[in-house]
């Protein structure tokens, strides 16, 4: 199997050893704490599962700075974006040297992590708006990305930390949320050797699915994982549990077994666009894939990046040897009515945009709402039955 970023082994930093944990829980309730962004608190979950190896915690600013400015941290290792615990208050941290760091997204906001403090650096405005813009091309407040990570304040607290749990996404998506580790397992338990990922924030339409058969096809894998983003999205994005729902409909009717596997991680999605890419990549060879689907605008938002940038950031921006994982470049797809069936674009240089089944997002929105499902050739009719559910539900609400 594909070797883990940066490390012959993965490295989560989990606490696997129940006694261990309750000594820490213990130790937490004595200890200076603060509560974390949701950011963060995602950080740490990825931490905990192995996806950020070969990371051993929050980076600090010179880290910070030489990742955004060079996609490497200060001692050379490979790492397209920050990871890093900003906070806006640190007064009860005086001498601290140990700190329990409470989740945000928990009522009650129990313990997530205990973090040795290595260093806390107060940053100002001006650097973290540079570091914004390296990450996501923009300093435009308009970016969801931008003012998000702009708005967790100028204290910098790194150093190694302890994961004690994996928040709400272990008991919200059961079903779905695996670690790094547990896919790597279940990856070696079916004997898959190559394996492609295909990343996703959206429920899979059928130009989705045959981005996915088109992909395993031509590198002849395995199988796919199909990997979907479990945290926070931006106002208007489709729900984890509806997007969760919909997909394993789709697979269980046109895949066949033993071809996908279904899971789930909790992350916040960044809208980094092609540095976000990379990470993607970077998540997907710590999960064991040896190949990853980038498409079109893959992690954009608005008009912030260009089609193609998120692969031509591979080509140009990506030192060769950096990553094992090798990239599947995908154009956009689309159901040919010349053909019957759904393509590439760049494969149907004879066609015209009319020769295509093309949906807007705001057009499919407004027919799912209305309870008229998408044509067939756009949508199968068991994702579009959970979406209607899901628009018409909102509907009511505000009814």
């Amino acid at each position: 199997m594909i070797k883990p970023h940066g490390s012959d082994t993965l490295k989560p930093l989990f606490v696997e050893n129940e006694a261990d944990r309750i000594a820490l829980l213990s130790e937490a309730e004595t200890l200076p704490s603060i509560e974390l962004t949701s950011a963060a608190a995602a950080n740490a979950v990825m931490l905990g599962g192995g996806y950020f190896t070969p990371l051993e915690g929050y980076m600090n600013l010179q880290d910070m700075q030489s990742v955004a400015d060079n996609l490497t941290t200060a001692n050379g290792t490979f790492f397209p974006v920050p990871v890093v615990n900003l906070t806006k208050d640190v007064s009860s941290l005086e001498g601290a040297k140990r700190i329990a760091l409470k989740d945000p997204n928990v009522e009650g906001n129990p313990v997530i992590a205990v973090q040795t403090i290595e260093n806390i650096e107060e940053v100002s405005t001006e650097v973290l708006t540079n570091v914004a813009e390296a990450i996501f091309g923009t300093a435009d407040s308009a970016h969801p990305g931008v003012s998000t990570f702009l708005s967790h304040g100028n204290f910098l607290i790194s150093g190694p930390i302890q994961v004690l749990n994996f928040s709400y996404f272990d008991t919200d998506f059961s079903e779905t949320f695996r670690t790094a580790v547990q896919i790597r397992e279940e990856i070696a338990q079916r004997g898959w050797e190559k394996v492609v990922a295909f990343q996703t924030r959206n429920p899979m339409h059928r130009a989705h699915e045959e981005l996915c058969r088109m992909a395993m096809n031509d590198l002849n894998t395995d199988g796919i994982l199909i990997h979907m983003l479990l945290g926070k999205l931006k106002k208007g994005d489709i729900p984890a549990e509806v997007r969760d729902d919909a997909i394993r409909k789709m697979v269980d009717a046109y895949f066949p077994e033993n071809t996908v596997m279904i899971t789930g991680y909790g992350f916040d999605m960044l809208y980094a666009g092609p540095r976000e890419a990379v990470l993607h990549a970077l998540f997907r060879q710590n999960c064991g894939c040896t190949h990853f689907i980038v498409g079109r605008d893959h992690a954009g938002v608005g008009d912030f990046y260009g089609a193609f940038d998120a692969q031509t950031i591979f080509d140009e921006k990506v030192p060769a040897g950096s990553l094992e994982i090798e990239i599947y470049k995908a154009d956009h797809t689309a159901y040919s009515k010349k053909l019957n069936k759904v393509v590439m674009m760049r494969d149907a240089p004879d066609h015209t945009k009319e020769d295509f089944i093309l949906l807007s997002g705001t057009k499919v929105r407004e027919m799912l709402g209305n309870g008229i499902a998408p044509p067939p050739e756009f949508s199968r009719p068991e994702v579009a039955q959970v979406l209607m559910d899901y628009y018409q539900s909102l509907e009511e609400q505000t009814a």
